[in-house]
């Protein structure tokens, strides 16, 4: 009865432990940091797609800027030359000037796109520094956790080495019941009897009650029906 006293100790760190692995306050953390990596990631990923849109935007008015830009300076060097009808010169004079608006127009564009462009790449140098900030917060994280696991996964081992060392010096029929009892108890399965009081629900026992349970094999309390140790 003493072993099992000392294997729900042992079980009873094991679960402990094991409860701490899953509850470490850095795993809350490590999830809303990754979360946010995601989220940065996904933000980061839109706003290089509307970057390069924007560049190409201004890449294409600089082709179409370049295009009317040689246009018109062609008509203008056939305007200089002369030789034309008054009709034929009035044309020519019409289509310079809309060439002209029209390079004024894409030049307008190009310059609006430009200050898009430029607030474009402020975004994403902010959404890449905030990226990179919590990327290094998460990997800090992750190896504090790896760490703190570490040990934990040691202590764990160290205490089944003491179990597989206790299993066999208990009467196997009190030890399937002791497994029975465990996941209905919150993993106390037996306690102590002392002074009157059940180690596991810690109520008491009168004095004719404790000789009832006295009398079971193995003893068990009357509340809880834990196995009782008695002292």
């Amino acid at each position: 009865m003493l072993d099992l006293l000392d294997l729900q100790e042992v079980d009873t760190e094991i679960d402990h432990l094991l409860e701490q692995r899953q509850s470490l306050p850095e795993l809350d953390r490590y999830k809303q940091a990754h979360g946010r990596v995601q989220e940065l990631q996904s933000t980061a990923d839109e706003q290089e797609a509307a970057l390069a849109e924007t560049e190409s935007q201004i890449k294409k008015a600089e082709g179409e800027l370049e295009i009317v830009e040689v246009k018109r300076a062609t008509e203008e060097r056939r305007m200089f030359a002369g030789g034309f009808s008054a009709k034929d010169l009035g044309n020519l004079e019409l289509e310079v000037e809309m060439l002209g608006r029209q390079i004024g127009t894409t030049e307008d564009d190009i310059l609006a796109a430009l200050e898009v462009r430029e607030g474009q790449e402020s975004e994403l140098t902010a959404t890449k520094s905030e990226l990179d900030a919590v990327q290094a917060e998460a990997g800090e994280l992750e190896a504090s956790i790896a760490e703190q696991w570490r040990v934990i996964d040691e202590n764990v081992a160290a205490r089944e080495a003491r179990k597989s060392e206790i299993t066999p010096l208990i009467d196997p029929e009190l030890l399937e019941l002791y497994e029975k009892l465990r996941p209905n108890k919150e993993g106390v399965a037996v306690g102590r009897l002392a002074g009157g009081v059940c180690g596991g629900c810690h109520l008491s026992l009168s004095s004719a009650e404790q000789v009832q349970v006295l009398a079971e094999d193995p003893p068990r309390c009357l509340h809880c029906r834990r196995i009782l140790v008695p002292q």
